[in-house]
């Protein structure tokens, strides 16, 4: 086994291409899906859009299809990179599409016609977005060693917040900011909605330069040459997918225990982030104006939070650390659901924030050192379809905590919608716990 499929020692400038490529990724995530070009498609070119729905309902709509791609696609893409040696070819072509689709959204007026491109793009760009996690989240090993592998993984997520943070502030200063005919330090038009047209430009650029380094300094994967099938047509994958899972249930059940508690506590922690800012205005009172400083400072302590998690992650094990996050962020949640103000969610809020980045980067960091080497796409696909196989839960679960708890108390407040979230988390933490010991003490023998 060459040291390009497991790293024997740390290149730190592969590691620092790497991590730079999820600087670079937040340009979407961050960007263009939870900040600020979503937002402007459902307020302003959605907002007279005739018919049944809501912009946010379509929005919503076009999400769920991308999902439903996502889980089908994902599983077959990280199963055939494994086998052809194409890794970070697979990476590079799914990387300039979803380049290539941010670029276009500068095409979406602000006319509700422009609607269903926009939602067409966004949803493609999720879906193609999602798909470049498998084989990033796969090239972990080949840049980390056993010994630094939480370290290298707690680095790149914290890169991923870090470059988030910094591009919203380029954005929302030089673009955003103020009233009238022209916005931001730069004075762009606000007309026919050209600022933040522009943003989607400047996002797909960002990405782009960022994404470069990875590509310069990380080798390909050789072809495998354990028993992974080699390159067959899609339903050929698929064939080999579920004769993967039932070998899976068969000799390696802790590896597939492992896979369905992450999807639960995962959309819990998505659920986090996703309703923190509406529960931040609807219950505890934050301006609206306060909500982004709150959300650049829960950025923050989550990146703060992965870097420290990750040494802790080389020294106790992945596990330990998602029990521990886990078992702190319901605490925390169980605090926010009976204080009230500002002050409180300040502290409390972001108390929560800080172990939602140690939990993601120890859960890749797990499945990294369980897998065997050869396999960390085949099995990165699989990640991303039981993830997406629960994405419903998060939102599922928020909405009727919040009907269950208005019901039985009389209130009108969406401060049960936290009991919810936690209820997910909750799951898949009893869920991990039912994991055996033994399955992380393998991963001395998988890696050389």
């Amino acid at each position: 086994m060459t040291d390009d499929v497991v790293a024997t020692r740390t290149d730190r400038g592969r590691v620092v291409a790497w991590g730079l490529w999820d600087w670079g990724s937040a340009a979407y995530n961050a960007v263009i899906v939870t900040f600020i070009f979503s937002v402007y498609l459902v307020d302003a070119v959605g907002d007279d859009v005739p018919g049944p729905f809501r912009a946010a309902t379509w929005l919503g709509l076009s999400s769920a299809a991308g999902a439903v791609l996502i889980a089908l696609l994902a599983p077959a893409l990280g199963r055939r990179t494994d086998a052809d040696g194409r890794r970070k070819s697979s990476l590079l072509w799914l990387t300039m599409a979803v380049v290539a689709i941010t670029a276009s959204l500068f095409f979406v007026e602000n006319d509700w016609h422009f609607l269903w491109l926009g939602l067409v793009l966004m949803a493609a760009g999720s879906v193609i977005f999602e798909l470049t996690q498998v084989p990033y989240f796969a090239m972990l090993r080949q840049v980390s060693t056993p010994d630094n592998v939480g370290l290298v993984s707690g680095f790149g997520w914290a890169m991923g917040y870090f470059g988030g943070i910094v591009l919203l502030l380029i954005c929302y200063f030089g673009f955003v900011t103020g009233d009238g005919d022209t916005r931001g330090l730069l004075g762009v038009p606000s007309e026919n909605g050209l600022n933040i047209r522009l943003i989607a430009l400047v996002a797909a650029v960002w990405f782009l330069l960022f994404a470069i380094p990875l590509f310069r300094k990380v080798p390909e994967l050789p072809a495998s040459a354990n028993d992974v099938a080699p390159r067959a047509g899609l339903l050929d994958s698929y064939r080999g997918i579920w004769n993967d899972i039932r070998a899976m249930w068969r000799e390696d059940r802790g590896t597939l225990k492992f896979l369905i508690a992450s999807a639960f506590f995962r959309d819990g922690l998505a659920g986090v982030f996703a309703y923190g800012a509406v529960l931040a205005v609807s219950v505890y009172e934050i301006t609206k104006d306060d909500v982004i400083l709150f959300g650049i400072a829960a950025n923050v302590i989550s990146a703060a939070g992965a870097l420290l998690a990750g040494r802790w992650d080389d020294r106790i094990g992945p596990r330990a650390v998602i029990v521990f996050s886990l078992t702190s962020m319901l605490v925390f949640g169980a605090v926010l659901l009976f204080v009230s103000g500002p002050t409180m969610f300040w502290i409390f809020g972001l108390g929560l924030c800080l172990f939602v980045g140690p939990a993601q980067s120890a859960a890749r960091t797990y499945l990294t050192r369980i897998t065997a080497p050869g396999r960390e796409g085949q099995n990165f696909g699989l990640y991303a379809m039981t993830g997406r196989a629960v994405s419903f839960m998060a939102p599922l679960f928020f909405a009727l905590s919040i009907w269950a708890g208005n019901l039985l108390f009389g209130e009108d407040t969406d401060r049960w919608g936290i009991a919810g979230i936690m209820v997910v988390l909750a799951t898949g933490l009893v869920l991990l716990l039912r994991v055996p010991a033994h399955v992380e003490d393998r991963a001395r023998a998988l890696t050389p």
